[in-house]
């Protein structure tokens, strides 16, 4: 049976013919969509569960649509997960690919540069793609197009990273989002889980990196040896966390409903306690 979260990465054309059939879809020519608010959910079905969320200017490939409620089915451009999104989510990014990504923890865009200029703010997330025009005076310009309204916004320049730049320790990304409340299915920096944060750590680093957990310990290769070093990866049935050094872990937990630092020996038998068994894995991602 296909996995729901990789349907148009594994179905084949029967079985999408099939699902449109069923499902009353209409199929339309792949075309990439970059979504437009600050962070949107990923969904199973129209208006159903979250699975993961997109940010602003991340890309999803569009496959299909559901007339009737308005949502879009496709699969991220990223990683291939597939997923229903309320289009009203996607259509009418500014033209172009963008050009750079908020590496600070949060930022903002607002409508006037300067430090104490007023105008109005939209928070933004670490990981958020934006289409820089120019910059002045610490300010960045980015075009902005919501809905049917385009303007440009300022950003500050220290909190973006050129798209195509990679940092070099994840840890130190995934760390920045320490405090970060815990959101089961979030990618953001206004909510994530332990999936979210190893996938946004490893894209800042230019690690390839799928959606979930499980998806994750199946993608990493085992690390040599027993010891742990920063860097690595402990998965447990339905949870992963980063080695930041080899007596503590950072990861998002619904223990803390954060991301937290945690003793590692503390955390392996919180886990088993709870009833979710002991480590499964221990990875080694490498770029």
């Amino acid at each position: 049976m296909t996995d729901r979260r990789r349907f148009w990465a594994e179905a084949s054309e029967a079985g999408i013919a099939e699902a449109a059939r069923l499902h009353g879809l209409r199929l339309v020519e792949p075309t990439v969509q970059r979504t437009t608010l600050p962070v949107c959910d990923l969904c199973s079905m129209p208006h159903g569960a979250r699975e993961r969320q997109l940010l602003r200017g991340q890309a999803l490939v569009i496959r299909a649509v559901d007339d009737k409620s308005g949502w879009a089915y496709g699969e991220t451009q990223a990683d291939r997960y597939s997923g229903w999104i309320d289009s009203a989510a996607i259509y009418g990014h500014p033209a172009g690919a963008p050009t750079h990504r908020v590496a600070a923890a949060q930022s903002y865009a607002k409508t006037s540069s300067g430090l104490k200029s007023a105008g109005d703010v939209t928070p933004l997330s670490m990981g958020s793609a934006l289409v820089v025009l120019d910059e002045a005076d610490g300010w960045s310009r980015i075009a902005w197009t919501a809905g049917n309204q385009a303007r440009d916004l300022f950003v500050p320049s220290v909190h973006l990273m050129p798209i195509g730049r990679n940092e070099d320790d994840p840890v130190a990304v995934a760390e920045r989002l320490v405090g970060t409340p815990y959101l089961w299915g979030g990618n953001s920096a206004f909510g994530i889980d332990c999936s979210g944060l190893v996938q946004i750590a490893c894209h800042a680093c230019g690690i390839d990196c799928p959606g979930d957990s499980d998806m994750q310990e199946a993608h990493f290769p085992a690390a040599p040896g027993d010891s742990y070093q920063r860097g690595d990866l402990l998965f447990w049935r339905g949870h992963v966390a980063w080695v930041a050094d080899p007596q503590t872990l950072v990861h998002a937990n619904a223990h803390h409903m954060a991301v937290a630092h945690e003793p590692i020996a503390a955390a392996i038998a919180r886990i088993a306690a709870q009833g979710d068994g002991p480590v499964t894995c221990h990875a080694r991602p490498t770029a």
